[in-house]
C-alpha cells in the first residue's frame, strides 16, 4: 500500500528547540517527486493555515516542513527505530496494515489514552463506524482514518444484455453469480468471471477474492486474537474457486501470467470479460475514458457495478447480506510526544473536511469523511456508490506483520485449486502453512 497520505509532525527534533509549541512536518513526499501533490499542500496550505488558525486562538506556532521520497518499507523502518528508541515524530501516518503490528511493539497507545479529549473531536460522526476499523485494533482506535476505498464486482452491460441478464444486475447470493457466468459463457470469446486467483497476482487474489468472499461465509480471516484456519468458510471460498474455474467460468492461464492482472483489465476494456471483482481504483485509473491505462470511451454506459453478496443473504460477517474489503492510511500520534494535545490539533486539522478538500484540489478520490464525499463525488456516480453503499458494510485486513504471510498461503491455496486441487485438500494445505506462519495451532481457529 503507498504511503501516499503519509505525514509526520516532529515536536523536539531540528526546528526551534526553545519553544514548546514547534512542531516539525515530515513527510514521504518531496515536491517535483514521490507524492509531490502532498509536499506542495504541507507547504503552501497545511502549514500557513494551522499557524494562522492558532494564532487567531492567541497562541504561537512554528512549524516546519522536512520532506523526504523513500521506499515506503524504507520509511516504516525507520519510523520504527525511532518510536523504539522514544524519540520520532508526535504525528505520523501509518498504513492501515501496519497499526497493529506498530500497537503490539508499543509504538502506539490508543488514542484516548495519548490526548483524553481526543474523542471529542466533531469529525468522528462524519466517519462510518465501518471506516473506524482501518485506526482501530482489538477494539480500540488508535488514531484517524485517512483515505480508503472499496470493492465490487464491476460487470459489462453490453455482454449481459446479449445474455438475457438485466443491465441493473445485483446478485443476492454466490449462485446467482455462478448462473450469470453459465449464461455468459455462450458468448464466443467471453470470459465470464475474472476471479484473482494465485500468486502472479498477489495481493490483488487476496483483497479482490478470498477475503471479501470469507467475510461473505460470516468468517473474518481474524478476530478474537486467532487466524482462521481450515474453516468451513475457507472450504466454501475455495469451493468457490473450484466451481469458476472447473466448469470454464474463468480463464485459468490468465491467472499464471506475471502481467495476468494488466491484461485482465484489457480484456474486460475491450468486451471480452463479463464480471470482474475489483477496486475503485478499476474504474478511476484502469477504465478511465480520459487517461486510464485500459480506457473503455463508453465506460459510463457501458460498465455497471454490483454490491458483493454473501453466500447468501444474511450469511456475511456481522450478518450482512453483501461485504466488500478496503484499505487505507491512518494517522496517529506518538505516546512519547512532548506537545500531544498540539499535535492533536494539528491532526484534526489535517482531517477537517476544508483540509481534506483542498488535498484533493478537485480530484473525485474517496475520503473517510462522508461530508466530503457527498461534496466530491456528486459527480462520480460510481465512486458516490462506493461512499454510500460499500464503506458502511466493509472490511479491513487485520493490521499484524504475520498478515503477509497468511496472504501469500491464502494465494497459494487458491492456486492449487485452479490446478485442480480438491478444496478440502487445499485447505488442509493452507492449515498447515498457516500454522508456521502464526506462530502454531494455538493461535489458529479452524
Amino acid at each position: 500500500m503507498s504511503l501516499s497520505f503519509f505525514l509526520v509532525a516532529c515536536g523536539d527534533s531540528g526546528g526551534d528547540s526553545s519553544s514548546s509549541n514547534t512542531l516539525k512536518i515530515s513527510a514521504n513526499a518531496i515536491s517535483g517527486g514521490k507524492n509531490a501533490a502532498q509536499a506542495d499542500w504541507i507547504q503552501k496550505w497545511v502549514i500557513p493555515q494551522f499557524v494562522k488558525a492558532q494564532k487567531a486562538k492567541g497562541v504561537d506556532v512554528k512549524v516546519t516542513f522536512q520532506p523526504s521520497g523513500v521506499e515506503d518499507e524504507q520509511y516504516k523502518t525507520k519510523l520504527a527505530l525511532d518510536l523504539q528508541s522514544g524519540s520520532g515524530p508526535d504525528v505520523f501516518d501509518l498504513d492501515g496494515i501496519w497499526v497493529g503490528e506498530f500497537a503490539e511493539a508499543g509504538y502506539i497507545k490508543p488514542l484516548d489514552s495519548v490526548v483524553k479529549t481526543s474523542g471529542d473531536w466533531d469529525g468522528w460522526k462524519q466517519i462510518p463506524e465501518a471506516v473506524q476499523q482501518l485506526a482501530s485494533f482489538d477494539g480500540k482506535r488508535y488514531g484517524i482514518p485517512g483515505g480508503t476505498d472499496g470493492r465490487v464486482i464491476y460487470y459489462n452491460k453490453e455482454l449481459f444484455k446479449k445474455a438475457g441478464l438485466p443491465e441493473n444486475w445485483q446478485p443476492t447470493s454466490w449462485d446467482e453469480i455462478l448462473a450469470a457466468g453459465e449464461k455468459l459463457k455462450s458468448q464466443d470469446g467471453v470470459t465470464p468471471i475474472q476471479l484473482n486467483a494465485g500468486t502472479a497476482m498477489g495481493e490483488a487474489t487476496t483483497m479482490q477474492g478470498v477475503l471479501p468472499l470469507l467475510a461473505g461465509t460470516g468468517e473474518p480471516v481474524w478476530a478474537d486474537g486467532k487466524w482462521t484456519g481450515a474453516s468451513a468458510g475457507v472450504k466454501e471460498v475455495l469451493g468457490l474457486y473450484q466451481k469458476v474455474y472447473s466448469q470454464k467460468l474463468g480463464d485459468p492461464l490468465l491467472q499464471k501470467e506475471a502481467q495476468g492482472r494488466d491484461k485482465s483489465f484489457q480484456e474486460f476494456a475491450d468486451g471480452k470479460i463479463g464480471m470482474l471483482l475489483e477496486g475503485d481504483y478499476f474504474w478511476r485509473s484502469v477504465i478511465n475514458p480520459k487517461d486510464g491505462v485500459a480506457p473503455m470511451a463508453d465506460r459510463d454506459k457501458a460498465v455497471g457495478y454490483a454490491k458483493i453478496p454473501a453466500t447468501a443473504p444474511g450469511r456475511g460477517v456481522n450478518g450482512q447480506d453483501f461485504v466488500s474489503y478496503s484499505g487505507g492510511g491512518v494517522q496517529t500520534i506518538n505516546p512519547a510526544s512532548r506537545n500531544k494535545d498540539l499535535a492533536f490539533e494539528l491532526m484534526a486539522f489535517m482531517n477537517s473536511a476544508e483540509s481534506i478538500k483542498q488535498q484533493l484540489a478537485g480530484e473525485a478520490r474517496i475520503t473517510a469523511r462522508t461530508d466530503v464525499n457527498n461534496e466530491v463525488l456528486a459527480g462520480d456516480p460510481m465512486l458516490g456508490f462506493i461512499s454510500k453503499e460499500i464503506l458502511p458494510l466493509t472490511s479491513y485486513r487485520p493490521p499484524l506483520a504475520a498478515y503477509t504471510q497468511v496472504s501469500t498461503a491464502l494465494q497459494e491455496a487458491t492456486a492449487a485449486v485452479v490446478d485442480g486441487k480438491d478444496p478440502q485438500a487445499a485447505a488442509n494445505d493452507y492449515q498447515k502453512k498457516l500454522e508456521g506462519a502464526v506462530g502454531g495451532a494455538g493461535n489458529i481457529k479452524s
